[in-house]
C-alpha cells in the first residue's frame, strides 16, 4: 500500500472530492484527518471512513481554527505527510450586483485559507512530503457570473508554482489537481438549491466530450498519485481531470453533432 504509515490532512474532507480522497488514502494505509465546517456531516464521514479518521470541525477562514487543526493533528498523528487543501465554496458574482463582502469571502475561502493552511501545516511535514491544491477549470472558461470563484481558482495555480519553488529545498512537493465538472453537492447548495445533480449533468454532458460530469473518485485517484512517491518526480504541475473539456474541447457532443 503506497500510504502505509503516512499521515493526511484533508481540508473539506467531509463530502465529495475530499471525501473520496480521504477514502482512497486510508484504502492505501495512510491515517486521515479530515476538517469541515459542518459537524453533523464531519460525524458522519468519520464514521464511514472507520477508524484511521479523525474529524476536525473548523471554518478555514478563522485563524484560531487553523491553530487548532495544528494541534489536533500534532497529537493524533506528530507528524504529516500530505496536505490536500480541498476545502473551498463557489456562489455568484456578476459585475453590477456583487457586494464586496461576497467576493471578498469567495477569495479569502478559496485562495487565501489555502495559503494559509499550507503554512499552518508546514511545520508538521515531513521531508519526501506532498502539497495538493484543488484548482478548476473554471479559471480559464470566462464563466459569466463567476468572476470570484474563477479568479480565485487562477490564483490556486499561480500561487501552487510559487509554494513549490519554496518548498523544493526541503523536499516537499507541491502540485495541483484541476477539476471540471464533478458530481458533488456543490450543484445543489446555494443559487443552485432546487436543481438536481442529474438536471446539471444533462445540461452540462453536450459541451463535456465525454459526455457526463466527472466522478468524485476519479478526481480524488488523481490527487492520490500526485500525492504518491509515484509521482516522486512531479512539482509545480497539474493534473486535468475534466472529462476532455480543456484539451479536446471540439471533440463534444454539441460540435460532434454540427460536424
Amino acid at each position: 500500500m503506497r500510504f502505509q504509515n503516512k499521515t493526511a490532512l484533508v481540508t473539506g474532507g467531509n463530502g465529495g472530492i475530499g471525501f473520496s480522497t480521504a477514502k482512497l488514502l486510508i484504502a492505501e494505509g495512510a491515517r486521515v484527518a479530515i476538517t469541515g465546517r459542518d459537524g453533523a456531516k464531519l460525524e458522519e464521514a468519520v464514521r464511514e471512513l472507520g477508524p484511521n479518521a479523525i474529524g476536525i470541525q473548523a471554518d478555514l477562514n478563522d485563524p484560531a481554527a487553523l491553530d487548532t487543526i495544528v494541534k489536533r493533528v500534532s497529537e493524533a498523528f506528530g507528524s504529516l505527510d500530505v496536505v490536500f487543501a480541498n476545502a473551498g465554496i463557489s456562489g455568484p458574482t456578476p459585475l453590477g450586483s456583487t457586494a464586496a463582502q461576497a467576493f471578498e469571502l469567495i477569495v479569502r475561502t478559496n485562495l487565501t485559507a489555502v495559503f494559509l493552511t499550507v503554512q499552518a501545516a508546514l511545520p508538521l511535514m515531513r521531508k519526501g512530503g506532498s502539497i495538493v491544491l484543488n484548482g478548476s477549470v473554471m479559471r480559464e472558461l470566462g464563466m459569466p457570473g463567476s468572476s470570484a470563484y474563477s479568479a480565485s481558482k487562477a490564483g490556486v495555480t499561480g500561487m501552487a508554482r510559487v509554494l513549490a519553488a519554496e518548498l523544493v529545498e526541503r523536499g516537499i512537493r507541491v502540485n495541483t489537481v484541476i477539476p471540471g465538472a464533478t458530481r458533488t453537492s456543490i450543484w445543489t447548495r446555494g443559487a443552485r438549491e432546487g436543481t438536481t445533480i442529474d438536471a446539471t449533468e444533462k445540461a452540462l454532458a453536450p459541451s463535456i466530450p465525454m459526455a457526463r460530469l466527472v466522478e468524485p473518485e476519479e478526481v480524488a485517484r488523481a490527487v492520490v498519485f500526485l500525492a504518491s512517491d509515484d509521482a516522486s518526480g512531479m512539482t509545480a504541475t497539474e493534473m486535468v481531470v475534466d472529462g476532455g473539456l480543456l484539451g479536446a474541447r471540439n471533440g463534444a457532443p454539441m460540435y460532434r453533432a454540427a460536424s
